[in-house]
């Protein structure tokens, strides 16, 4: 749709429609600023290799449940 015809039918257009029209307009904004954001926030696998290093006794059983082994 050419911009001039939108823009000629929003002037045709009575306050409180003009109204609606800007929140709708805000809406579908927002709403692809967050579809955005999503794209743009996904994580990759292994994206966080190296920030954390577990100790060599991970796998070893716990002394608080030696009871129950």
């Amino acid at each position: 749709m050419h911009p001039i015809s939108l823009e000629k039918k929003i002037k045709e257009l009575p306050e409180e429609l003009k109204s609606e029209v800007m929140d709708f307009v805000d809406f579908l904004l927002h709403k692809r600023k967050s579809k955005i954001q999503k794209v743009e926030n996904k994580r990759e696998f292994g994206c966080a290799k190296g920030e954390f290093i577990m100790s060599k006794d991970f796998d070893e059983p716990l002394e608080d449940f030696k009871d129950y082994m």
